[in-house]
């Protein structure tokens, strides 16, 4: 009886590839984000947010 190499994997890999690269940003902008600290965030203070509109 003679086995066949079993080549699933290997064609599954291209489906998988996008999502492993897309957690990976994920993840990587969680971490440089974290590190940051909370003094480097970039927010303007003047600006209400609201959802509101203004005053008609």
């Amino acid at each position: 009886m003679t086995y066949q190499a079993d080549h699933t994997l290997l064609l599954a890999l291209p489906a998988f590839a996008p999502a492993v690269v897309v957690v990976g940003v994920v993840v990587y902008v969680a971490m440089r984000d974290r590190r940051r600290g909370p003094q480097d965030d970039v927010r303007d203070d003047g600006i209400e947010s609201s959802s509101e509109d203004g005053p008609p």
